[in-house]
């Protein structure tokens, strides 16, 4: 018989949000793929458990998943695992995933801890219809990006690095207008956890005066229907 993919969601602050059944499954698997070796070691070593491991990141994912599909063909479990959050999700994961689809290999996708989540439903923005947009380009495609999603009246969510935060606000002043409404979610689950609301203009007001740092989940609402 064949092995099984598990993709298991990893807190992304607070490991009181690690499922019991994640790390159940982390226990049992033969191998774990993490995105840092480092990083979840903190994590296996704090749940006590001594799974071994090997890397799987976004620079060398092409180059493994065939030597991962084969141990899954030779009957391994393997589970993999990302720095924070859900695999997949502007993270290593698709690759692998769709490669065990397309040689028959089970995959099961634990539910669990992911950033937009959270994000979203405490931004107070509607969250009946939404898109995820993840990271924005840096430079090339940015702006036909953001000129496709000027008629977007869907809630928006990206992911933004902290020292890119006030260029991307400004940004979206610029394309969406200084008065459309956002949040900025930073540090989610944390003990210094902000989720600070208001229009583009005032949330570029906020963080002008201030040293920002941790992971940032950006929400804006949608073009306002006239």
């Amino acid at each position: 018989m064949t092995g099984k993919l598990y993709l298991v969601p990893t807190p992304i602050g607070n490991l009181e949000d690690m499922t019991l059944r994640a790390i159940l499954i982390l226990r049992e698997a033969d191998l774990i793929l993490a995105e840092d070796t480092r990083t979840s070691g903190n994590l296996l070593k704090h749940f006590e458990i001594s799974t071994r491991m090997s890397s799987h990141h976004m620079h060398n994912e092409h180059k493994t998943v065939e030597h991962i599909v084969a141990k899954l063909k030779s009957g391994e479990n393997v589970a993999l695992i990302s720095d924070a959050g859900t695999p997949s999700i502007s993270d290593p994961g698709f690759l692998l995933t769709r490669a065990c689809v397309e040689h028959g290999i089970d995959v099961e996708c634990l539910p669990g801890a992911t950033a937009f989540v959270p994000a979203l439903v405490n931004s107070g923005l509607p969250s009946d219809r939404f898109v995820f947009e993840g990271f924005l380009p840096d430079k090339k495609g940015r702006q036909t990006r953001l000129e496709a999603l000027r008629e977007e009246r869907r809630t928006m969510i990206f992911y933004v690095s902290p020292h890119k935060l006030l260029k991307t606000i400004g940004d979206f002043a610029e394309y969406f207008g200084p008065d459309r409404q956002g949040c900025v979610s930073r540090e989610l689950s944390k003990l210094h956890e902000e989720n600070a609301r208001g229009t583009m203009q005032e949330l570029l007001a906020h963080f002008q005066s201030k040293s920002v740092k941790g992971e940032i989940v950006m929400t804006v609402a949608g073009k306002p229907v006239k």
